[in-house]
């Protein structure tokens, strides 16, 4: 048997999305900045797209900007609007808890003279509020803080924190990764006080290499990608027609039926981290107070930490059954760095090296999940006794 639990790296195609994108690249190729007719058919897609997004998140078309994912979303809010906006202020505020694509990005601009806050979160992953005031100043020109973490699934107060940042400073811009959070909750940008978000098209059964920017119109940005002046200028370069048309194809299923698809994954959270509890020295991270089986966090994230083994270890010894986890972020799971994540929430060090991250989707089973169980109950106490020895 095989169970693939790491929905949180990346997603399988839905069969729907990869017709529709077969069909657009072999029959519908054309560049959507042609003026004949190849061309015009190209760009019915793009239009289909930004309808699509417009309508889910509940904004103008013309606020719709596409990109190659989550990554360069997150680089052009950051960095554009830190560019445009830089005669006005250049103190930036952010979270400790964010993907690398953000604190990265932070860290560069820092090279730049720009300075940038870090702000710390509780135990449960979760940003502290006050913090976030106290760090606001006159000359704050952004603020960046994810709607979903990706390594423990604990779920910002978006809409609060949006009221903070408004109330010190109004001209300071919010921007929010939602890549996890997009297709797991319904997100309205400017019901919630957001400027700016991010969205990844692999992480809703699309497409990789392909995401969103959703950039409200009042939002001044500096482009970072220069040429031909596609997208208003914003971001240049021939769109990934198929891909885009991809993406919004995914976007539309999930939300057809997002609230049966989220209840289901609660559901299957709850049996999981239940069947975890029947193992000694076992830890839930993220969790909220009495609130034990993941309410109020992602409904497709757990993370365990699993004491006297290391995360390495258990992760091959599952995959040796045909079972996909991952030892926490994908895009820095390959380095030797403890999580950024883990270590802002106060994980021992013990934890750090012993933490799993188990995520489903829409094609995970209760047997799949009843399989990993038995692999963790028959192997976790094997592999305890070999490493203390």
């Amino acid at each position: 048997m095989e169970a693939y639990l790491d929905n949180s790296a990346t997603t399988r195609v839905f069969p729907e999305v990869a017709e529709f994108m077969t069909k657009i690249m072999c029959e519908d190729y054309g560049n959507p900045s042609s003026m004949h007719m190849k061309g015009v058919e190209a760009e019915q897609y793009l239009r289909y797209a930004k309808e699509v997004f417009a309508k889910l998140l509940k904004v103008n078309e013309k606020e719709i900007f596409f990109t190659s994912g989550g990554t360069e979303s997150d680089n052009m809010a950051i960095i554009g609007a830190a560019f445009a906006n830089a005669r006005r202020g250049r103190h930036l505020i952010t979270t400790q808890i964010e993907h690398p694509a953000v604190l990265k990005t932070m860290q560069y601009l820092e090279t730049l003279g720009y300075r940038i806050t870090y702000l710390p979160v509780d135990s449960n992953g979760r940003v502290f509020l006050e913090e976030l005031q106290r760090a606001m100043s006159p000359d704050t020109i952004l603020v960046s803080i994810m709607h979903t973490n990706n390594e423990i699934g604990s779920i910002q107060p978006i809409a609060e924190a949006a009221a903070y940042i408004k109330r010190v400073n109004p001209y300071t811009l919010f921007h929010v990764d939602a890549v996890q959070g997009f297709g797991k909750a319904k997100i309205y940008p400017k019901k919630l006080g957001i400027d700016m978000m991010s969205i990844s098209s692999h992480k809703i059964h699309g497409p990789k290499g392909v995401g969103v920017l959703y950039v409200d119109e009042k939002v001044k940005l500096q482009p970072i990608i220069h040429g031909g002046g596609q997208q208003r200028g914003y971001r240049s370069g021939t769109d990934n027609v198929s891909g885009v048309a991809g993406m919004a194809k995914a976007a539309e299923l999930i939300y057809g039926h997002l609230d049966e698809d989220v209840t289901r994954l609660y559901e299957l959270k709850k049996y999981f981290i239940q069947g975890l509890n029947k193992l000694d020295g076992i830890r839930v991270n993220g969790l909220l107070p009495g609130l034990s089986y993941g309410e109020g966090t992602a409904p497709h994230i757990v993370s365990v930490s699993v004491n006297g083994v290391r995360s390495e270890v258990l992760l091959h010894a599952l995959e040796d059954k045909g079972i996909y986890v991952s030892a926490g972020s994908a895009c820095s799971s390959h380095k030797p760095t403890p999580s950024a994540t883990l270590k802002a929430i106060g994980a021992s060090k013990e934890a750090l090296e012993s933490t799993l991250r188990f995520s489903f989707s829409v094609y995970t089973t209760k047997e799949e999940l009843d399989y990993t169980l038995q692999e963790m109950y028959d192997r976790i106490p094997m592999l305890r006794k070999y490493t203390r020895r």
